[in-house]
């Protein structure tokens, strides 16, 4: 498409030709050359940017999780917050992490491979500071982490499987588990040099330590996912959660509906002489033998088969099955008549 030119732009370019300074042949010869865009084959774009934009979503909960966590931990003020989610060579993510670092893997089944979460020293440093009673400072010497503290730094960040399951439940079940930590990057051997990778990029902030941290998910693991990585994927999952929370709410509140529970222990047919001469003491004989289930009515509605009974000082039933029963010879489940003769 050509490119449109403005009033001063088209005067300044009448200007040039009048004074000799632009030929048009010039012109024409630019107009001609087609622009080409060199293409890096080392970088391959693997992701579109609709599972880019999927992903800085669910990181961003990830990020929010992460700070609620850790600022009860360390009772201060910690801030997390994605600031980019770009994708790059692996051995280009590699480069640019620092020498000497703190990197988590983890292990995120039934997905195949792993993640990387590397935390900057900066930060590391600041948590031990404040988790250990001292106040962060904005600048720490870099160095290897005692025991000790590689210890205390794994309790902090315990939860970290948790919140990345949880991050990823609109889009896969995971499970994830932290499977090993290492100081050098360079040991670190997710996957080929040339693979792609997602780098999610997270600043940090802990009092006056300032930082990123940096999780990388290698394209071959997330690939099964790259169908569900859609806006309108995510729009069904959120729709079916709030069919199921709906749903959820109403059988919570029907469980508190009062209903009316009957028991009938027994019928008898008699004419409207026989009720208008009934005296005190008659004895009514019930089609209802001896041992045989009681009817009990929920709403009048027949529900359940009870036998009859005391508890303590007070006459009781036992249900023994639902009213409705599959016939012995196999056919479909029917209503028992309650009682006989």
């Amino acid at each position: 498409m050509s490119e449109i030119l403005s009033q001063s732009e088209i005067d300044a370019l009448l200007a040039a030709l009048t004074s000799g300074e632009v030929r048009v042949e010039d012109i024409r010869e630019t107009g001609s050359v087609h622009r080409v865009r060199t293409y890096d084959f080392r970088r391959a774009m693997r992701f579109s940017k609709d599972h880019i934009r999927i992903l800085s979503r669910m990181h961003e909960h990830f990020a929010r999780l992460l700070t609620t966590h850790l600022s009860g931990q360390l009772r201060s003020v910690v801030q997390f917050q994605v600031e980019s989610v770009d994708q790059a060579p692996y051995e280009e993510f590699i480069r640019s992490i620092p020498a000497l670092t703190v990197v988590y893997t983890y292990a995120v089944p039934p997905l195949e491979g792993s993640i990387a979460l590397e935390i900057n020293p900066q930060i590391v440093f600041a948590m031990l500071d404040r988790l250990m009673g001292g106040q962060p400072r904005s600048q720490y010497k870099v160095r290897e982490l005692t025991e000790i503290e590689h210890a205390l730094l794994q309790r902090l960040f315990d939860r970290v499987p948790d919140f990345l399951q949880e991050a990823w439940r609109s889009v896969a079940s995971i499970e994830p588990r932290c499977i090993g930590m290492e100081s050098n990057p360079q040991f670190l051997q997710l996957v080929t040099a040339n693979e792609t990778v997602m780098v999610v990029t997270m600043s940090a902030k802990v009092g006056a330590a300032t930082g990123l941290l940096n999780l990388c998910i290698p394209h071959p693991t997330v690939e099964p996912l790259l169908p569900t990585l859609t806006t309108q994927h995510l729009m069904d999952v959120s729709k079916n959660r709030r069919a199921a929370r709906r749903t959820d709410l109403l059988e919570a509140h029907l469980a508190q509906v009062d209903v009316d529970v009957s028991v009938v222990l027994g019928e008898v047919q008699m004419t409207l002489s026989d009720i208008l001469e009934l005296e005190r003491g008659d004895v009514l004989p019930l089609r209802t033998r001896v041992g045989q289930p009681v009817a009990v009515f929920v709403n009048e509605e027949l529900a359940y088969w009870a036998e009859i009974g005391k508890k303590r000082d007070r006459y009781a039933v036992r249900i023994m099955r639902p009213s409705r029963e599959v016939d012995r010879d196999g056919g479909q489940g029917r209503e028992a008549v309650p009682g006989g003769n």
